[in-house]
C-alpha cells in the first residue's frame, strides 16, 4: 500500500469517537501470565517432527514467548520508570493478562475426558526461573507502572483443544506432551479454529460454556489481585457480542475491541461490527480501540519507532488518545535474551522520542482512560 494512502486511511480511522485535546499515551500489552513455549528444545523437537511453528509471525512467539521471569519484569520496569511524563509520572503498561493455564497432568490423568485449569501463579511456581515472578507483578502494580487487566481465563479455545485431544489428533497430542498448545495448524472437526482464539465458536451453543469461562476467570482475577477487572480484551479478536452482558454483570466497564470486529456466529460464519473509541453498548460499557502498534520483536521489516510515532501523530491530530498495542513477546528474554534486550532498547527510545515530540504527554492506564471518558464525554 502506498504511504499516502496508508496515511489517509489511518487519519480516516481516527475521525469518529471521543475527543480530547490532551496528549494521552496508553500502552496495552497482551498475553501476560499465559504459557506459550515450554522450551526452545521442545519447539525444535516438534518442528523436526513436521509440526508447523513457522508460518507468518508464529516463529517469533514460538522461539521467544514464555512465562515471564523476574528478570523480564525488572528490566521492563527499569525502562518504564526511566521516562516521566509532563506530570512527573512514569510510563505505564496495562498488563492485559490471563489468570489460568491448563493443568496438563490432571487432563492427562483423566484421559482427556475433562478439562482442568490452574491459576497462572501455580504455573509460575512450577518453574525455578519464574517462581518469584508474581512478586514482581505486585510490585509493578504498587508502583503504578504495571496494571493488570483481563484478557481471559486462558489464552486457549478449550472446547476446540479438548475435542482434538479426545479424538487423538496427533499434532495436538504431540504439542500437549511438550506442555504447550499453541501452533499454526489448529484442528477442530475439519474446521480451522486457532487454539489461541479463546472465544471463537464452532456452534452457537458453545456461548453458554464461555459464560462460565468469563465468570470463573473474572472471579479468579479478583482473588489474585484483590480488585475486580474493569477492562477486557478478547484473545486474538473473535468474540460473540452476546457475552458482553456477562462481562457487564461481572464488573467489566471497558472493552478494547478492533475498529472492525470479526464476530463469530458459528459454523465458520462471521459478521463485521464497527467500533470507535467512546462508543457505548446497551450495557453501558465503553469501547476503546487501538490506533498504534509497537512490536519491535516482529520479523516484519518495519521501523517500529517511526511507524508508531506516525500513528501517535495521527491520533493526536484528530484529538484522540494514542492507544498502543505491544505484546508481551517483545519483552521476554527467558528463551532468547537478545529478544528482550533489543525490544527494551527500542521501547526506551520510543518513550524518549514521544517526550521530545510532545512534552505535554500524559501516560495513563487503559482503565484510567476509560474512567476519563465516562466522566467527560467531550474532553
Amino acid at each position: 500500500m502506498y504511504p499516502v494512502i496508508r496515511s489517509a486511511l489511518r487519519d480516516l480511522s481516527n475521525l469518529p469517537g471521543w475527543q480530547t485535546d490532551r496528549h494521552i499515551i496508553v500502552f496495552e500489552s497482551d498475553d501476560w501470565g499465559s504459557i506459550r513455549t515450554s522450551s526452545t528444545e521442545a519447539v525444535n523437537r516438534l518442528v523436526a517432527s513436521g509440526i508447523d511453528f513457522m508460518t507468518l509471525d508464529a516463529s517469533r512467539y514460538s522461539y521467544n514467548d514464555a512465562l515471564e521471569t523476574p528478570e523480564d519484569l525488572t528490566a521492563l520496569f527499569d525502562v518504564l520508570i526511566s521516562v516521566k511524563d509532563s506530570n512527573g509520572k512514569p510510563a505505564v503498561f496495562t498488563a492485559v493478562g490471563l489468570v489460568a493455564n491448563p493443568d496438563f497432568e490432571k487432563i492427562r490423568q483423566n484421559n482427556f475426558e475433562h478439562y482442568y485449569y490452574e491459576p497462572f501463579t501455580v504455573s509460575l511456581g512450577r518453574s525455578d526461573e519464574c517462581r518469584h515472578s508474581f512478586d514482581l507483578w505486585k510490585d509493578g502494580l504498587k508502583m503504578g507502572i504495571f496494571i493488570p487487566q483481563f484478557h481471559g481465563r486462558e489464552h486457549l479455545n478449550v472446547h476446540a483443544w479438548m475435542h482434538a485431544l479426545k479424538n487423538n489428533h496427533k499434532e495436538t497430542l504431540d504439542v500437549f506432551n511438550e506442555g504447550m498448545w499453541g501452533y499454526v495448524n489448529s484442528f477442530y472437526n475439519n474446521r480451522k479454529i486457532n487454539y489461541q482464539e479463546a472465544f471463537n465458536i464452532h456452534e452457537p451453543g458453545e456461548v453458554k460454556v464461555l459464560e462460565d469461562v468469563l465468570k470463573t476467570g473474572l472471579n479468579l482475577f479478583e482473588e489474585l489481585f484483590g480488585y475486580r477487572a474493569k477492562l477486557f480484551v478478547a484473545p486474538n479478536g473473535p468474540f460473540p457480542n452476546s457475552l458482553e452482558k456477562t462481562l457487564a454483570e461481572s464488573g467489566i466497564s471497558f472493552i478494547t475491541q478492533a475498529k472492525i470486529q470479526k464476530e463469530p456466529l458459528g459454523g465458520g460464519k462471521y459478521r463485521r461490527v464497527l467500533h470507535y473509541i467512546g462508543m457505548k453498548n446497551k450495557w453501558g460499557q465503553i469501547y476503546l480501540t487501538r490506533n498504534c502498534f509497537f512490536e519491535p520483536g516482529s520479523p516484519e521489516k518495519t521501523d517500529w519507532i517511526d511507524s508508531c510515532l506516525s500513528e501517535i501523530k495521527s491520533a493526536f491530530k484528530w484529538n484522540k488518545p494514542a492507544i498502543i498495542c505491544s505484546h508481551r513477546v517483545n519483552y521476554i528474554g527467558r528463551l532468547n535474551i537478545h529478544n528482550r534486550q533489543y525490544s527494551l532498547k527500542q521501547l526506551k527510545y520510543l518513550l524518549e522520542r514521544i517526550m521530545h515530540n510532545w512534552p505535554d504527554v500524559e501516560f495513563m492506564s487503559s482503565d484510567s482512560l476509560g474512567e476519563l471518558i465516562l466522566r467527560n464525554k467531550s474532553r
